[in-house]
């Protein structure tokens, strides 16, 4: 195991951690209490698990317990964070970019003072995990993420078209976020592009203006998603 897998792997415990695992009302509940949520050291002791599994190594728990000790503080101030007028908005991505720094620091301070010695050798490469990584983000993450750019430009669904159309939407966008990396992985890049076109069509109401532009900016954000994490696996050579 190298460094960059052990980063990787710990990127995918974050994902299945505070996205794929993490109920929308402890998330909300959080939010609205802070320190005084119940669900925070609940979620706190799933991040702990899922670092510590992921690493392979009895020797990474230290570092584990730091990236849960500092996900416990950073969920716990975003209570104060939320309310604050200037970063309300920005709020998620502040809170995923102070994550993923400090997954970063404890991934390269634990290589600084340890060798990486897993309690076995994964037979997959860095590349596979880079692409379980990708697929393991157009789920459950990207749906949150595309909800967090709606919420920045305040966009929101005409009255009487909530719930429904919200849940149908989020089970498309990961199958077709799961498609198109799957298809992009294998060069069918001419059917991408038809799936983005039929897509196009189907979805396509002229006579509901708002919806249709609410379902526009939604389905590009997905299939930017996928196309980007294919971007980036294909970029990346460790």
């Amino acid at each position: 195991m190298t460094i960059y897998d052990l980063l990787i792997l710990q990127i995918i415990a974050h994902l299945l951690a505070d996205f794929t695992f993490q109920k929308e009302a402890w998330v909300k509940d959080k939010i609205d209490h802070g320190f005084k949520s119940k669900y925070l050291l609940r979620h706190t002791f799933i991040v702990l698990i899922f670092s510590l599994i992921l690493s392979f190594q009895f020797k990474f728990i230290v570092f584990s317990l730091v990236i849960a000790l500092f996900h416990y503080l950073i969920d716990g101030f975003k209570k104060k964070l939320s309310i604050q007028g200037n970063f309300k908005d920005y709020t998620f991505f502040i809170d995923q970019t102070i994550h993923i720094l400090v997954i970063v620091g404890s991934v390269l301070l634990f290589k600084y003072y340890f060798l990486i010695t897993p309690l076995f050798i994964m037979p997959i490469t860095t590349h596979q995990l880079l692409i379980i990584a990708g697929f393991v983000l157009c789920t459950k993450p990207a749906n949150i993420f595309i909800k967090a750019v709606f919420d920045l430009y305040k966009l929101k669904l005409p009255d009487n078209q909530g719930n429904d159309m919200l849940n149908a939407g989020k089970l498309i966008g990961n199958l077709e976020r799961m498609l198109t990396l799957t298809l992009l992985l294998y060069g069918e890049f001419e059917a991408v592009g038809f799936l983005i076109a039929a897509k196009s069509i189907l979805r396509y109401e002229g006579s509901n203006t708002s919806k249709t532009e609410y379902v526009l900016i939604g389905t590009l954000l997905s299939f930017g998603i996928a196309i980007l994490t294919y971007v980036v696996i294909n970029q990346i050579n460790l």
